[in-house]
């Protein structure tokens, strides 16, 4: 990933449980030119909370209880094996984001590239000590609502596991004064030996673009197939078309931020000799006449 920015199009739960809207998503962020899609793995009777799990939502099934709305978008080993397989078949990677141990056990038994540790269980000691002793793969964490302090303490148990530390917002959509794109050259500073990125959640792709000038390695982005779909992501996510365009964006920053080193291209040759031609003629500076 180093010098080119790798492009993570973050499909989360935004296929609202229909594997038929994850293969179409899939299938659309290859033909934008997308590397890599990824999920969010969770066990709801571990992540929804006893004191929400029969709050009552209007959903597009009818009213359910927020812990039966879970399950039922929830991807089982049935769906994963068929989006393996249609990954494997158009040639683009896809991981998941691990919510809890078991969605940890579950992911490591498919050959993916990395795990991600979505920025709200960065705290979850017993889970970040998991995948400290048995991750198989490199391991990328988001730092959304997070002290830097918290962030250390993850990092520190994480240890040689940790690839890569995104700077993030966590407010679906996030708002430009709460951004704070700076943090990623303190982060850059603070853990040199890590791959730093950006995982935004704004409505637009301004954000993302300054990102990607003040060095994101990584960016990472939520898509959706319509951004009026029902669901609490779409709204903070791209749709295709802005997907496009924000690649063509991307893609133009690392060909303008260039090389570090001052080169002196062929293309200024013509001013090299039209404008340093050993100084045909000098200026009397005090006079203002000219003259060889």
């Amino acid at each position: 990933m180093t010098n080119k920015i790798f492009f993570i199009a973050e499909i989360g739960i935004n296929h609202n449980g229909s594997l038929k809207t994850a293969l179409r998503l899939i299938k659309e962020c290859k033909a934008a030119g997308v590397s890599l899609v990824k999920f969010q793995k969770r066990t709801p009777a571990i992540c929804v909370p006893i004191n929400q799990r029969n709050q009552k939502r209007q959903t597009p099934w009818g009213i359910l209880t927020y812990y039966d709305y879970k399950n039922k978008i929830e991807f089982d080993k049935r769906h994963y094996d068929i989006i393996n397989r249609y990954c494997k078949k158009i040639g683009i990677l896809w991981t998941a984001s691990v919510w809890d141990i078991p969605s940890f056990s579950f992911v490591q038994n498919y050959n993916v590239p990395f795990i991600k540790i979505p920025s709200a269980l960065i705290t979850n000691t017993k889970l970040l000590e998991e995948v400290a002793m048995f991750a198989t793969c490199p391991v990328i964490i988001s730092v959304g609502m997070s002290t830097i302090d918290e962030v250390d303490k993850a990092v520190g148990i994480l240890s040689d596991k940790l690839y890569a530390i995104l700077h993030c917002n966590s407010a679906y959509p996030s708002e430009y004064n709460e951004i704070d794109i700076r943090v990623i050259e303190t982060l850059k500073l603070k853990y040199p030996n890590l791959t730093v990125g950006y995982s935004g959640h704004e409505k637009d792709t301004l954000p993302t673009i300054v990102a990607a000038s003040f060095g994101a390695e990584i960016i990472e982005r939520h898509v959706t197939l319509n951004k009026n779909m029902w669901g609490t992501d779409h709204s903070a996510s791209l749709d295709i078309t802005e997907l496009k365009q924000l690649l063509q964006t991307l893609h133009s920053i690392e060909v303008i931020l260039g090389k570090k080193d001052l080169t002196v291209y062929p293309s200024e040759t013509a001013a090299i000799t039209r404008l340093r031609s050993d100084s045909n003629f000098l200026v009397n500076t005090e006079s203002g006449t000219y003259g060889t």
